[in-house]
C-alpha cells in the first residue's frame, strides 16, 4: 500500500490525544503522513510533542448562526485545498457534517465519517431536539453520501439506516476507540470495598440524576458505600445540569463529585464497582470500557452502546434505563457479593482484550483506509 496523507479532524484536541493518538501513531508506523485537526486549546501543544502535525482550526461547538457555520465549511474546504490530504476521518456530529461537505468541495479522494453517538437532535425528547431533528437527518444524508461510515454500535447504526440517511454510504461497526490495555490494567491487590465510581459529563442525558438518586437509595441499607462521580458539568450541551442542582446535590452528601479528573486510571483502580446510568444511550461508552480494562465489574442501563459492553450476569449488571431503585439494587447485588464481583472484573477485561483493545481497533480501522 502506497504511502497516504491522512487527516483527522475532532471537534476537540484532547479527543484527539486521548482517544486516537494509538491510531495515528500506528499509521506513522506504517509510512503515512498524519495530519491531526481540531479547535485550539492546551492538547494541541502535547500533539506536537508527540511528533505529530497539528492545525489548529476555529470551530464553534454549539454555533447556530447560518453565516458563520457556512463561512467554516468554506474556511476548512480551502484548509483541505491546501493540505490536498488523500483520506480524511471525522469524529463527532459537527465535524462529519462540515468535514464531509469541506472535503467533497476540495475534491479529497476519500473520507472516513465515525458515528460516535446520535447525539442530542437525535435521542431527547425535548422541543429543541424534535425541531432541529428533521434537518440533522437531511444534512446527515448529504454528508455521508459516498463516504465510508463507522458506527460504534448496530443500534446507531439501524437508526440512521431506517431514516435513509446511510442509502449511499458504505457503512461498518467497530466497537469503540480502542483503549490501551497496558496502561488501564489492574491494579495491586487490595481488599474488595465499597467504592462506586462514575465518570461522565455531567449531563441529564448520562443519567447523574439516577446515578444521586440510587447512592440515596443504596446508602440507607449500605451506609458505608461511597459514591464518587468524576466530571464536570457541559455549557455548550442542552442537557447540562444547571449548577443550583449541582449544589444542592453536594450539599446533601449522598455523591462525592470530584470534578474534572486526569487521574483516570488510578480512580478506576480504586474502586470496587464502576457504573454508567445513560438514559439516551451511547456509541461505545468510554468509561465503562477503561474500567473494564481495570478489570472492574460494571452497572449499566440497556441502551445502546452499554448493552454492547455488558452482559448482564457475567461481566456486570444491566438495569432499566431512569430506574435508580433498579441501579441501586444492580450496585448493592454486586457490593454485597466479593467473589461475584472478582469473577465480573475478570470476566470484563477478558472482553476488553479479546474485542476492545487499540490493537483490535486500529487493525479494523486501518483495514477500512485501505492503509495497512
Amino acid at each position: 500500500m502506497k504511502s497516504m496523507r491522512i487527516l483527522l479532524f475532532a471537534n476537540t484536541e484532547w479527543f484527539l490525544f486521548n482517544f486516537k493518538l494509538a491510531l495515528a501513531r500506528a499509521l506513522r508506523e506504517h509510512g503515512h503522513e498524519v495530519i491531526l485537526l481540531s479547535p485550539p486549546g492546551p492538547y494541541g501543544e502535547r500533539l506536537r510533542a508527540a511528533g505529530f502535525r497539528w492545525e489548529p482550526f476555529e470551530l464553534s461547538r454549539s454555533g447556530v448562526n447560518p453565516l458563520s457555520e457556512l463561512g467554516a465549511v468554506r474556511r476548512l474546504a480551502r484548509l483541505y485545498g491546501e493540505i490536498k490530504p488523500d483520506l480524511v476521518h471525522h469524529f463527532t456530529i459537527k465535524c462529519v457534517i462540515y468535514g464531509s461537505f469541506a472535503a467533497r468541495r476540495a475534491g479529497v479522494p476519500k473520507v472516513v465519517n465515525s458515528i460516535t453517538g446520535l447525539g442530542f437532535a437525535m435521542l431527547a425528547d425535548t422541543l429543541k431536539a424534535r425541531l432541529i431533528r428533521p434537518i440533522v437527518v437531511a444534512l446527515y444524508r448529504r454528508a455521508l453520501a459516498g463516504t465510508e461510515v463507522i458506527f460504534q454500535n448496530a443500534d446507531n447504526r439501524d437508526t440512521l439506516a431506517k431514516l435513509g440517511v446511510l442509502a449511499r454510504s458504505r457503512v461498518h461497526v467497530v466497537p469503540g476507540d480502542g483503549v490501551d490495555t497496558a496502561h488501564f490494567a489492574p491494579g495491586d491487590d487490595r481488599p474488595f470495598g465499597t467504592t462506586v465510581l462514575m465518570m461522565c459529563r455531567l449531563l441529564w442525558a448520562k443519567g447523574v440524576g439516577d446515578y444521586v438518586e440510587a447512592a440515596r437509595l443504596a446508602r440507607k441499607e449500605m451506609p458505608e458505600a461511597r459514591f464518587l462521580l468524576a466530571g464536570s458539568p457541559d455549557p455548550g450541551n442542552p442537557e447540562s445540569i444547571d449548577d443550583a442542582t449541582l449544589a444542592r446535590w453536594k450539599s446533601e452528601g449522598e455523591v462525592e463529585f470530584l470534578g474534572h479528573r486526569s487521574d483516570v486510571v488510578a480512580l478506576n483502580q480504586a474502586c470496587d464497582v464502576a457504573v454508567l446510568a445513560s438514559s439516551q444511550g451511547e456509541g461505545m461508552p468510554r468509561s465503562l470500557v477503561e474500567a473494564a480494562s481495570c478489570g472492574k465489574p460494571l452497572v449499566a442501563t440497556e441502551v445502546p452502546g452499554s448493552r454492547e459492553l455488558v452482559v448482564d450476569g457475567l461481566n456486570g449488571r444491566l438495569v432499566p434505563a431512569s430506574a435508580p431503585d433498579a441501579l441501586a439494587g444492580a450496585i448493592l447485588s454486586i457490593l454485597r457479593n466479593p467473589a461475584i464481583a472478582e469473577q465480573m472484573g475478570n470476566a470484563a477485561r477478558e472482553k476488553v482484550l479479546a474485542e476492545l483493545s487499540d490493537e483490535r481497533i486500529v487493525a479494523r480501522t486501518t483495514e477500512i483506509y485501505g492503509a495497512d
